[in-house]
């Protein structure tokens, strides 16, 4: 492994036209030296075979491998055997995708949220592989992709962005469907991760979560710690104390009624919970926002 590390930076990456998403072919995959990045990567295995080495794990990739870099670690491919890939380098926050409804379909959040934080754990074999018929559709719609970016024709970039979002969403139905155990497992809990933000106003327990989940309390709360690095109840109040941290800032609404919005029948509580995860009181992050949109005290 060499030395020295290369980072990849989006204004290096990203042309300076308003998207985050690029197209970097590697057919085949030239010698490139171990690097980061500061943004997601999608990387589709197209032919060949190789090694995929991230941090200082090892990884046998092989055509029809679909998977997503998530962090900053750094990686590269060794033994390499006609290796060809695409990667897809897309930064998630500029491209607004939390608003794309994907997390409406288990397989995206399995696949591109808790798949790539599991992956060592499971040792890779929760990685999506897809057969002839459906890398060939992906294909066809990276190479689309590619000659919008390339084309500069007018509504390229709305172009771009639809046919990255229905590869996402045909990557994530076949995810959906995959019979690998370590990848079902990712599945029952990125469905219980759905279903806790569509009823997140529902006062849930650690019982009536491993009921929906049809595990005992013990497997569930297992699963779903080694799944996303929390416990169950932890999770659930971090993601209502975010839905209420949106909603102070969206919104004029009192902190009791937002309190309310956010499934809370007593404010107080709803202000202890909040200074917990978010660091101060619903008050205190309203009128900190505020300053550092306006500038104003």
């Amino acid at each position: 492994m060499s030395d020295k590390t290369v980072t990849l930076r989006p204004p290096e990456t990203f042309k300076s036209d308003g998207i985050s998403i690029a197209i970097h072919r590697r057919e085949p995959q030239p010698p490139f030296p171990r690097h980061r990045h500061q943004f997601a990567e999608l990387v589709v295995v197209t032919e060949g075979s190789g090694l995929h080495v991230i941090r200082q794990e090892e990884y046998p990739v092989s055509v029809g491998d679909v998977f997503v870099i998530l962090d900053t670690a750094p990686h590269e491919y060794k033994n390499r055997s006609n290796l060809g890939l695409v990667n897809v380098l897309y930064d998630p926050v500029e491209l607004g995708m939390r608003k794309w409804d994907l997390h409406s379909i288990p397989g995206y959040r399995a696949m591109f949220e808790l798949e790539p934080r599991n992956r060592q754990r499971h040792k890779f074999a929760s990685r999506l592989r897809l057969n002839t018929k459906v890398l060939t559709s992906i294909r066809d719609m990276l190479d689309q992709m590619e000659d919008e970016l390339n084309s500069h024709r007018p509504g390229y970039q709305l172009m771009t962005k639809a046919l990255f979002i229905q590869m996402v969403t045909v990557l994530s139905r076949c995810y959906g469907t995959s019979r690998i155990t370590e990848s079902r497992s990712l599945l029952k809990i990125a469905q219980i991760l759905t279903h806790l933000e569509n009823h997140f106003t529902e006062n849930f327990t650690l019982e009536k979560m491993a009921s929906f989940a049809k595990m005992s309390r013990r497997t569930f709360t297992r699963t779903f710690k080694d799944a996303t690095g929390e416990s169950p109840m932890s999770y659930f109040i971090k993601m209502r104390i975010t839905r209420a941290a949106e909603m102070l800032k969206t919104s004029g609404d009192k902190v009791t009624s937002v309190a309310f919005d956010c499934g809370y029948t007593d404010s107080n509580y709803f202000s202890i919970q909040f200074k917990q995860v978010m660091g101060c009181t619903p008050n205190e992050y309203r009128l900190r926002d505020r300053h550092l949109i306006t500038g104003k005290p």
